[in-house]
């Protein structure tokens, strides 16, 4: 093999360990936010069923309760952006 197909190579297994590395850190990154936010979101439906004159108050924590916890996903995301793009 000459000089510019195993370049040529070697730039194919780079892209295709991006892909696969951004595939794992997008896949890993989705799981805790929806773990988190499906518990969220129980709690405060049991919250609501056991004080619905306090459903307007939990609805807002809960709701600011599924930002903060979405933020991981958002990283995972930007990292997933950093490794096919920067790298």
């Amino acid at each position: 093999m000459d000089q510019e197909s195993t370049k040529l190579i070697a730039d194919a297994i780079i892209i295709a360990g991006k892909a696969i590395g951004a595939g794992f850190c997008m896949g890993i990154g989705a799981i805790s936010p929806g773990i988190g936010e499906g518990n969220i979101g129980a709690h405060a439906m049991d919250s609501i069923a056991r004080q619905p004159e306090l459903a307007n108050s939990i609805t807002t924590r809960m709701l600011i309760a599924d930002a903060v916890a979405e933020t991981t996903g958002i990283y995972a995301l930007l990292i997933a952006f950093l490794i096919l793009f920067a790298l």
